[in-house]
């Protein structure tokens, strides 16, 4: 893997065995500081990767480097090495467990493949009118808690006050949501016995979907090793739970936030970085374009809109998210000014389209955000191209149809 910069070691100990296995591993070289000059390192040596060791020294210093690290304008993973306490926002937290360094490794790769991803964008970036969204990644994820102890609603809350949660009882719900969701993270809580905790952990290990996700377990001892580089245990109270998982799920959100811009680049600036639909000018473009071609050519053209509540602006989006993943091929959609998502079905008719819009109204209802468990129930109308019609008059249609069904 191509690799611009050392790794930078701060540790105010001698480096441990497994350090040096890294330079086997051709992540080299490593260069080590200590605490004191940690941030001053980060200037001087300009590392591709930083790992710290998180025993004795490091307290008056963390809080500077992460802000040192976390200003740099290319994304440069930190790895917070066997951290007892709460870890800053930009710090992966990594438990050595007896040295094992084909899982430090794993762990590096996967964060240097997101900065190698960070650099292909804002080099291709000049290209097109494109932005990269400006708002915390973590902001837009969303995580998938599986557990039925009694931590599980501290959890939700603590994680919820953060980013978007899906709740599941029992791992096929789990299941059931990994396939339909665009998920940034697995909290998995406790209520499960070792033996289920395995199964699942091994299911997501052979599914190349998910080998990436971050993974954290909060309840079992983990003895075997899975091919799963972002997988960590992390104990005690929910805040630090959510606070610790935090990193790894937001450097997963980068991840997918980073991918969407660099398919709205490809697709010639007409895809939102956000959502992963069409933006709205496009969306206007290419519907009146269908409009035309299907009252010329015949055949059937159907459009559903997705209404939320507009206290809930995340909703918008975490719809928006489902539809670019669910939707077929063939279908396009946007989301819209006044809060809602249209998406155009085509060659459908009125019933499947009725059909497809329910069952994708079924998956939005699953999340919920914060304290306030606010869910996401779209009011949904659908309608079916005339031949008297036009795009206009449509879309007209359909929000007022909406506002009655609101009302």
């Amino acid at each position: 893997m191509s690799q611009a910069g050392p790794i930078l070691f701060v540790s105010n100990a001698e480096r441990p065995a497994f350090i040096a296995a890294l330079d086997e591993a051709r992540l080299f070289p490593v260069v080590d500081t200590d605490w004191a000059s940690a941030a001053r390192a980060v200037e001087q040596v300009q590392p591709a990767a930083v790992l710290a060791a998180m025993h004795g020294g490091h307290e008056p210093h963390i809080a500077l480097l992460a802000k040192k690290i976390a200003d740099q304008p290319l994304y440069l993973p930190l790895i917070a090495m066997d951290a007892q306490g709460t870890l800053p926002h930009n710090a992966l937290p990594f438990a050595s467990r007896g040295g094992n360094a084909d899982r430090l490794t794993a762990r590096l790769r996967a964060a240097m493949r997101v900065r190698t991803l960070h650099a292909t964008v804002l080099r291709r970036l000049p290209e097109m009118k494109v932005a990269l969204p400006e708002a915390d990644p973590v902001r837009d994820a969303t995580v998938l808690l599986i557990g039925r102890g009694t931590a599980y609603p501290a959890l939700s809350v603590a994680l919820g006050e953060r980013m978007g949660v899906i709740g599941a009882l029992s791992i096929e719900a789990a299941a059931k949501h990994l396939n339909s969701r665009d998920i940034d993270g697995v909290v998995l809580a406790e209520g499960f016995t070792p033996r289920v905790t395995d199964a699942f952990l091994t299911v997501l290990a052979e599914d190349t979907r998910f080998r990436n996700l971050p993974v954290v377990v909060t309840a079992h001892q983990l003895v075997q090793s899975y091919d799963l580089p972002n997988l960590e245990l992390i104990t005690g109270e929910p805040p630090k739970v959510a606070a610790n998982a935090l990193p790894l799920i937001r450097q997963h959100a980068m991840e997918a936030q980073l991918s969407r811009t660099l398919r709205s680049i490809d697709a010639g600036g007409w895809l939102d970085p956000r959502s992963g639909l069409l933006t709205v000018e496009a969306f206007a473009r290419d519907f009146s374009k269908a409009v035309e071609q299907t009252l010329a050519r015949g055949g059937g053209l159907s459009v559903a809109r997705f209404a939320f509540d507009p206290g809930n602006p995340r909703a918008q989006l975490d719809a928006a998210r489902i539809l670019s993943r669910l939707m077929r091929q063939m279908d396009f959609g946007a989301a819209q000014k006044d809060g809602s998502v249209v998406v155009v079905f085509a060659e459908t008719d009125f019933r499947t389209a009725h059909m497809i819009a329910r069952r994708l109204s079924a998956v939005m209802r699953h999340t919920s955000h914060g304290k306030n468990e606010m869910h996401s129930d779209p009011v949904v109308s659908v309608d079916s191209l005339s031949s008297s019609d036009t795009a206009r008059s449509l879309l007209g249609r359909l929000s007022a149809d909406a506002s009655r069904a609101a009302s």
